[in-house]
């Protein structure tokens, strides 16, 4: 694609992370994780629907939750009059994190050019290998089929540490007590959330995070977000597809789907022109999360640009309509 695609998308994006972030930051805590989604995505959506750009929802929610949304893949976004792009995007990383208060709840969305980003609907799960630009040459395909402990081994010779020196994000899920114990057998550290799958990425690949990588199995739509920022931050990432219900396998297998294929993040999505913005709802290691002040909401985000690798912090104070949120 030779068409100019101007370097405010990065800012436009925020826009559209911040406005999600602002909707879901009333709801920490309130055991609603439905409606706090539900209000976050229509608003996100509100602001998409302003940037100049020609998009469409690529891997959408509706595969992960199970009912329509402003959000499900193939819907358009965008006035329509710009360029042709990819969207993806996720009101709330953590939606369950949330509702109870729980650290590194955050707003999401990637942009690239029209056809630069994976979509292997109607699959939902897949397999994930995340490591920062230091051992990024050394994520080889083959990794994706090794015991946890090699790969532990290569990332900690890489990065001149010892085994026992490294982090392992992993969500806490039964599918993953094997891999769980083959860690801990190995003497890694490891940092176990139940949600937060976009966050894990981001942890392992930014530099001020004591994260040393991802491994585990989550979500394919949290995979294509991820792959924005980690290929714009000069990481890398293994992705494989896999199914985690006989629904899930039989939708797959009709599509045909390859289970065994092995992506990198350049598959995953392809290019230069890739933008990726994320906002805190709730503190975390990240960002910060809401702040309210009387009329005053402050937002913490970050937008990078795979292009020039660069990736920006800002913080923005937002005047909030009291009256019309009580």
């Amino acid at each position: 694609m030779n068409e100019y695609i101007s370097p405010n998308l990065g800012l436009d994006l925020v826009r559209v992370t911040e406005t999600a972030a602002l909707a879901a930051g009333r709801w920490m805590g309130l055991g609603e994780p439905d409606e706090a989604h539900r209000l976050a995505g229509k608003a996100m959506v509100s602001v998409l629907d302003t940037l100049t750009i020609d998009g469409r929802i690529v891997v959408g929610e509706e595969g992960k939750l199970g009912i329509h949304s402003p959000l499900d893949g193939g819907l358009q976004v965008g006035t329509g009059n710009g360029l042709p792009m990819d969207v993806v995007a996720d009101p709330i990383d953590g939606t369950r994190l949330l509702a109870l208060g729980r650290p590194d709840a955050i707003a999401v969305a990637g942009l690239a050019p029209r056809g630069a980003m994976w979509n292997p609907t109607p699959a939902v799960y897949m397999e994930k290998i995340v490591v920062d630009y230091q051992v990024a040459d050394a994520l080889v395909p083959e990794c994706m089929d090794a015991p946890a402990p090699w790969i532990l081994a290569l990332v900690a010779r890489v990065k001149q540490k010892k085994v026992r020196d490294l982090v392992v994000f992993v969500l806490d899920r039964p599918r993953h007590k094997d891999l769980i114990d083959e860690i801990r057998t190995a003497g890694a550290r490891i940092v176990l959330r139940e949600q937060g799958d976009i966050s894990g990425a981001l942890m392992a690949v930014v530099n001020d995070v004591n994260v040393d990588i991802l491994m585990g199995v989550g979500g394919v739509a949290e995979g294509v977000i991820a792959a924005c920022a980690i290929k714009s931050l000069g990481g890398a990432m293994l992705g494989r597809l896999s199914p985690q219900s006989a629904e899930e396998r039989a939708a797959v297998k009709a599509a045909g789907l390859n289970t065994q294929q092995i992506l990198t993040c350049d598959e995953l999505v392809s290019g230069e022109d890739i933008y990726f913005a994320a906002t805190g709802i709730t503190d975390g290691v990240l960002l910060s999360g809401l702040r309210y002040h009387g009329n005053i909401a402050e937002t913490e985000s970050m937008v990078i640009r795979c292009k020039t690798g660069t990736r920006r912090i800002i913080h923005a104070e937002h005047l909030v309509d009291v009256r019309r949120e009580t």
